[in-house]
């Protein structure tokens, strides 16, 4: 699942039914998401499901752009499925800015069948939190979802996280410092990023000694991902992080 993803060094709630399937045209898409990153069966089918969800709430909620859906199985699905490759035994995640549920959904449909694993979903959007409880709920997933900014789930979590991960929520200046008080001791970051990553780096760092490392997405080839330990805030930098 992980060939090529070597690092280097950085320079009304609807309910799901068999009346409403997936739309035709996702078929292959849908082919080339599993064959970019491959999955059990019961993954494949629980996956499945929470398209269908999507697809049925996608019509009253803006859960992801238009513009995507004829591409919602690589663009989204295997564009977060990717990431447990880089932490295949993490069991406790926080996804910050869950959105639709990606990758903090996608995520646990992988790790249903895990013993111990729960992903944290945190959203302050009512809606979204609405969609990403029913699709815990229908599907069965390990996962909690917290409906609030990040700023005050950081101040109340207790639990210690495995991997953090962030898709799409804000550069990395913005996103450290959120990030940062979950990011422990053992602590990994994984940030799905496009092609003004080393920008992001290079401003994050003014503020933030990182240790970090790029590893390409398998979804992009302008795309890569961002993989953080050992994050701490430089001397001084405190007002400007």
């Amino acid at each position: 699942m992980c060939e090529g993803q070597n690092a280097k060094a950085p320079g009304g709630r609807p309910q799901l039914s068999r009346s409403n399937p997936q739309k035709p045209n996702l078929t292959k898409d849908r082919a080339e998401a599993f064959r970019l990153v491959p999955v059990s069966p019961a993954t494949s089918e629980r996956l499945g499901r929470f398209v269908a969800l999507l697809l049925a709430w996608q019509r009253n909620i803006n859960l992801i752009a238009p513009s995507t859906l004829p591409h919602l199985w690589t663009r989204h699905i295997a564009d977060s499925a990717q990431l447990l490759c880089f932490a295949p035994d993490a069991k406790v995640w926080v996804d910050l800015g869950s959105g639709a549920g990606f990758p903090g959904l996608v995520i646990a449909c992988m790790l249903a069948d895990t013993p111990g694993a729960v992903v944290h979903l945190v959203e302050s959007n009512a809606k979204k939190c609405a969609f990403l409880r029913e699709a815990i709920r229908q599907l069965r997933l390990p996962a909690a979802v917290h409906c609030e900014r990040i700023e005050q789930f950081s101040k109340t979590f207790e639990d210690q996280a495995d991997v953090v991960t962030a898709r799409a929520l804000a550069p990395l200046d913005r996103l450290l410092p959120l990030a940062a008080p979950l990011l422990k001791s053992r602590g990994m970051g994984l940030f799905p990023k496009g092609q003004d990553v080393a920008a992001e780096l290079t401003a994050a760092s003014k503020c933030w000694n990182i240790e970090a490392a790029f590893a390409p997405s398998v979804t992009s080839s302008s795309s890569s991902i961002v993989v953080v330990h050992n994050l701490a805030l430089r001397p001084g930098a405190a007002k400007r992080a």
